[in-house]
């Protein structure tokens, strides 16, 4: 197994995938490994089949899980053993689309104040090689601006703007991406919001309180990095100026009152 985790490691870099999804891989066939006890390359489609079904019928895993389960097998398989005939025996499972519950202006105003130290305040300003190896930055608008002065002044950063810590005391490290996970957490539970929240829910109601407040939807892509438009439409379900904003075409149509239809069941027994 030594020599296919290095090899599949080499493919996985040479197409310069995210550290974060060559770790998932990794981990996703030596599970399929370890679960049947023999070297994944000496599994077939059987056992793929077998595998898939026992990840949602036994083990009960939500359908997106399975999928990057799969996905790491598909690379495993077609990228790095060339097995391209396998791809039919490793469908991905239907993944059910659900939008995602959004912060209101308000909540996120009450999460800003609520923020535990002024570190966690001002820490998400933006995000280098995120997903897909895109840039993301945010507008610099003033009030962000007069926080991040007295955040400098304070912290006086040298190598990194939000500097990672050793054993509680500053060291020359960027964060992890759990301190921004904590940093909502807390946050969130000291303004009593009872969302999940998250540096990525932070993400979608920024884009829909754009929308709402009368970006298009063109601007709101290049914000965000979405290489397709399509995936910038989601917030158009998620504005609520635009779903109040349709009108009903029952509204326009020219039908009786109610008061004019005939009551057809008796109300109380003869």
């Amino acid at each position: 197994m030594t020599h296919l985790r290095k090899m599949m490691l080499e493919e996985l870099q040479r197409r310069n995938y995210a550290a974060n999804t060559i770790h998932a891989y990794l981990r996703s066939v030596e599970h399929f490994s370890r679960h049947f006890k023999r070297s994944p390359d000496q599994l077939t489609r059987d056992h793929l089949r077998e595998y898939q079904a026992y990840l949602l019928n036994d083990q009960k895993l939500q359908p997106r899980t399975v999928k990057l389960r799969v996905s790491a097998l598909r690379f495993f398989f077609v990228k790095t053993l060339k097995r391209r005939y396998l791809l039919e025996d490793m469908p991905y499972p239907k993944v059910p689309r659900r939008l995602p519950t959004i912060l209101t202006v308000e909540e996120v105003t009450r999460l800003i104040d609520a923020a535990r130290t002024l570190t966690d305040r001002t820490m998400l300003i933006h995000i280098q090689r995120g997903k897909g190896g895109r840039d993301r930055y945010v507008p610099l608008s003033p009030t962000l601006l007069e926080t991040l002065r007295v955040y400098w002044r304070w912290m006086k950063p040298k190598t990194w703007l939000f500097p990672g810590t050793i054993a509680g005391w500053r060291a020359d490290k960027p964060i992890t991406p759990k301190v921004v996970w904590d940093a909502c957490q807390s946050a969130a539970t000291r303004a009593n919001i009872h969302k999940r929240v998250s540096a990525h829910l932070l993400r979608h109601s920024y884009a829909t309180h754009l929308l709402e407040a009368g970006a298009d939807l063109r601007t709101i892509q290049l914000l965000l990095g979405h290489v397709k438009l399509e995936h910038t439409v989601l917030y158009l379900h998620l504005s609520r100026r635009h779903l109040h904003a349709v009108a009903n075409p029952l509204d326009a149509m020219p039908v009786s009152g109610p008061d004019t239809a005939r009551r057809s069941r008796r109300l109380q027994k003869r």
